[in-house]
């Protein structure tokens, strides 16, 4: 008869985890917070460029049909 084998899954953090585990070692509650902060801005000021390039091609949109129609 043949013993049973075990097999235990151990579960791996994630990148971002390792990289927050990193970052809560190196960085201060201060810092830590000033550089999330500063990536949401980042990503806000990247949200805002989209939406203004948006913004420009439906105006530029709108005044291509005006000027067709006189």
């Amino acid at each position: 008869m043949q013993a049973a084998t075990h097999v235990r899954a151990t579960a791996f953090p994630s990148l971002t985890d390792a990289l927050r585990a990193v970052e809560a070692v190196l960085l201060r509650g201060g810092q830590r917070t000033a550089r999330r902060n500063a990536w949401t801005s980042v990503l806000e000021d990247r949200r805002r460029a989209k939406d203004r390039v948006e913004a420009q091609h439906v105006m530029e949109a709108v005044a291509g049909r005006a000027s067709s129609a006189t």
